[in-house]
């Protein structure tokens, strides 16, 4: 075993624990964006949104007061939590408009850019030293973006653009949440997040329907209120129960074991996004997909691994680019060798 491998399992003793909770959180992440593909010929995307909130407010709430202090259900830092909403809202508004031109693997290839975003807004903003390794690394991956959209005369879609502006904006959130650090727990943020970035879709969705009409083909960013029937009920009480307890199970994952060793398995959703969509749709990647996929997931991974080399030399926390990255998903940046609370 390499002295980095021993490094980290010697100091995470509970690594198959952390393990299995990240990819079982992945596997009900991509479930979640399946039933988010299947149902957005029927309901609105912002309805289908604010359930999302909903369901973090009926489920995280009772949890934060039940677990008391270090969570919170009132915190000074909500302007920032507004902001990062903000970006929140913005970035998945975009990428769930995306779902009915593209195949749920290249909108989720395309959106798996944003931890090399994160990377290049680090080094910019928050001053993370990056080296002619992760650099290279940065190029590689950003060429595997630009093969998965397809950037060919006559083959270029600009509904290709929508998850590309979805991982910008879910960068800059993550950049955001470095701002918030430990003063806030993991699941404060998560609740702010998922409820205000769901009453924001949810006033711009009604607004905008105001003065908008929407054809067939964007029916899904028109505005209607669903009939209030059980199987509507059962339905968004899935699609909210589905993502809280993917978030929850991602959350566990990084309470009990390091960042550095769960991190990489964020990837997993890749191909369990892309085998879905086969069972379920019939949908076959194309090879610009397949390509620009290895080369997203490899940059990303070995930026991971230069991470953790760099994390034994320093012995205060970094600012790193390795965060939970996954559609939908609002938990907030961390540190590689942050110290975890194991409630």
């Amino acid at each position: 075993m390499s002295d980095i491998a021993r490094h980290t399992y010697g100091l995470h003793p509970r690594a198959a624990e952390g393990i299995t909770c990240i990819v079982l959180g992945m596997m009900f992440f991509v479930g979640q964006d399946g039933l988010m593909k299947s149902l957005i010929g029927t309901f609105p995307i912002w309805i289908l949104m604010g359930v999302r909130g909903l369901m973090a407010l009926i489920i995280l709430a009772p949890v934060i007061v039940a677990l008391g202090a270090p969570h919170r259900l009132y915190t000074p830092l909500w302007p920032l939590h507004l902001l990062r909403s903000f970006m929140f809202a913005l970035g998945f508004s975009l990428f769930y408009t995306a779902f009915p031109f593209m195949t749920l693997a290249e909108a989720s290839t395309i959106f798996f850019s944003a931890p090399l975003m994160i990377a290049l807004l680090a080094a910019l903003f928050l001053g993370e030293r990056v080296g002619i390794h992760r650099t290279a690394a940065l190029v590689v991956g950003f060429i595997g973006v630009v093969i998965a959209m397809n950037f060919q005369i006559g083959s270029f879609r600009w509904v290709t653009l929508l998850p590309l502006f979805c991982a910008l904006f879910y960068a800059i959130s993550q950049i955001l949440a470095r701002q918030i650090g430990d003063r806030d727990s993991t699941l404060t943020t998560g609740l702010y997040t998922v409820v205000m970035s769901s009453a924001m879709l949810l006033t711009f969705g009604w607004a905008v329907n105001r003065f908008v009409e929407f054809g067939p083909d964007l029916s899904h960013l028109g505005w209607r209120i669903p009939d209030v029937t059980s199987s509507n009920l059962l339905i968004f009480l899935l699609l909210g129960a589905i993502g809280m307890v993917g978030y929850l199970l991602i959350s566990r994952a990084y309470q009990v074991t390091s960042a550095s060793l769960v991190a990489p398995f964020d990837y997993t959703y890749l191909p369990l996004a892309a085998l879905m969509a086969y069972v379920v749709w019939g949908e076959v990647p194309t090879q610009a997909t397949f390509i620009g996929m290895g080369l997203i997931v490899a940059s990303g991974l070995y930026i991971g691994y230069r991470e953790l080399r760099s994390s034994r030399k320093h012995t205060g926390p970094l600012p790193v680019a390795e965060a939970t990255v996954v559609p939908g998903n609002p938990t907030a940046s961390m540190s590689l060798h942050a110290d975890i609370d194991e409630r």
